[in-house]
């Protein structure tokens, strides 16, 4: 018998169960999945889930001396603030996770906020509000750029280029149209321009003929696209057409270009200015690109390589302050890495002036012309200006 076991002993190392008792490290994806932003949810999804592949392809995340395997648990909140709060609540409570990519929406955003917060959960949001960093909010990160950061610059170029005077928008009437509304206004004001019409509306509305017949009236000379998710931009974009607009669409903010055109067609998007986040020249991006593609099946959104830069750096976080637990450490070390080589270059904490607490992150951007249904990239950009690239 004893012989026997010697010889099963050295099986029973190698059976599943064993395997099974590789320690886990959960991530929450509070995400929206279903609706008018599920594009901007998945990427962020994707983005984490890619991450984790890299490490768990490696044998799992090594902290301390101990490997993990990284498992990101979803939950669609739908972009509604209470269903962010429902999976938050389950997040933390039942699932036990300490770290958490999302929301997207800023409503979901500061919905969660008073749980993550007050639980020590460290979150990467993409909100745009501003009200989603603060010293108060000392566990809330930003991995991507936002309006705050990006507008004026792009708004002074396009103001220049069409030699805009009178803009309009149609914003959701919520805190994320509302911040991103209020935003251009000043952006294009401080450029030489007005943001002169208006036109707030419920998410789910898709019949924006009304808002946009009553926006012409006025005489506007270009429609402002930013605050929309991409199916949304995609009908506005196409109704606008349909009702003869001719003039130029642009799209600061959240990057929605395949989308947009799968909605309105080659033809309604042809010339419409979009703002975008990944160097055109960057061989890690693409390749990126590529790899999503072929697990996802579809186009990489312009957000992703953000959250899956933030994740990975959420990683070497942990590894620095040698703990997966304690996420009070892995904040400070988060907090550190400034210079981090990601695949979209070297990326920065900053945002002390304008939020109170260097938790949003600083990479260039660029502004982008759609041409046959592909964005062709026409200036580069930081947060002092956009300059024409030279062919």
């Amino acid at each position: 018998m004893i012989r026997l076991l010697k010889v099963l002993l050295p099986v029973a190392v190698m059976l599943p169960g064993a395997v099974m008792a590789q320690d886990t490290l959960k991530i929450g994806g509070l995400v929206t999945l279903s609706g008018a932003g599920a594009a901007w949810g998945q990427a962020l999804l994707y983005g984490a889930e890619l991450a984790a592949d890299d490490v768990n392809a490696q044998g799992g995340l090594e902290v301390n001396g101990k490997k993990y395997k990284v498992e990101i648990i979803p939950y669609d909140d739908k972009y509604q603030a209470a269903e962010a709060v429902t999976a938050a609540n389950r997040l933390v409570s039942d699932d036990k996770v300490k770290y958490i990519i999302g929301p997207m929406g800023s409503a979901p955003a500061l919905a969660v906020q008073p749980i993550t917060e007050r639980e020590k959960v460290i979150v990467m949001t993409l909100g745009f509000t501003r009200k989603a960093l603060s010293p108060e909010k000392p566990y809330s990160f930003r991995p991507n750029l936002t309006t705050e950061e990006t507008s004026y610059p792009i708004i002074a170029w396009l103001v220049k280029r069409f030699n805009l005077k009178k803009v309009g928008g149609l914003f959701p009437n919520d805190e994320s149209g509302q911040q991103i509304a209020g935003d251009l206004a000043k952006a294009y004001e401080q450029a030489g321009a007005a943001l002169s019409s208006k036109e707030f509306f419920e998410r789910q509305r898709v019949d924006m003929v009304p808002l946009l017949t009553r926006m012409l009236s006025a005489g506007i000379d270009a429609i402002e696209l930013d605050g929309n998710s991409p199916a949304t931009a995609g009908m506005i974009v196409k109704q606008a057409r349909e009702l003869g607009f001719e003039g130029p669409i642009v799209r600061n903010g959240g990057p929605a270009t395949p989308e947009i055109v799968a909605v309105a067609g080659k033809a309604a998007t042809e010339g419409m200015m979009v703002t975008s986040l990944q160097d055109p020249d960057n061989k890690a991006v693409a390749d990126y690109a590529k790899r999503y593609a072929e697990k996802y099946n579809k186009k990489m959104n312009g957000f992703s390589p953000a959250f899956y830069d933030g994740t990975h750096m959420l990683f070497k976080a942990m590894q620095n302050a040698g703990t997966v637990t304690d996420s009070t450490k892995v904040r400070d070390e988060l907090e550190k890495l400034n210079g981090y080589e990601g695949i979209q270059g070297k990326l920065t904490w900053s945002g002390k002036a304008r939020y109170g607490i260097d938790h949003q992150v600083a990479s260039p951007f660029f502004i982008s012309e759609v041409k046959d249904g592909q964005e062709v990239t026409v200036a580069r950009c930081d947060v002092n200006q956009c300059v024409d690239i030279k062919k």
